[in-house]
C-alpha cells in the first residue's frame, strides 16, 4: 500500500506569491485549518517544499 501524508493549512495566504497560492490550491487547500490526505512521492514532497511555511505535514499509516 502506498504511503500517506495529512497535509494541513495554517497560516493564511495573504502576502504569499501568486505561485505559492496555486501550489495550496493544486494540494486541494483552501481555508485555513483544513486538511487533506494524499499519496506520498516525489512530486508532492517537492510542492510541499515549497510551501513548507504555510502547511503541517503528518505522515498517515493506513
Amino acid at each position: 500500500m502506498m504511503p500517506s501524508v495529512k497535509i494541513t493549512l495554517v497560516k493564511g495566504l495573504v502576502g504569499t506569491t501568486e505561485r505559492q497560492r496555486a501550489t495550496v490550491r493544486t494540494l486541494g487547500l483552501r481555508a485555513i485549518r483544513q486538511s487533506v490526505v494524499r499519496p506520498d512521492g516525489p512530486a508532492l514532497r517537492g510542492a510541499l517544499r515549497s510551501v513548507s511555511h504555510l502547511v503541517k505535514v503528518e505522515e498517515v499509516s493506513q
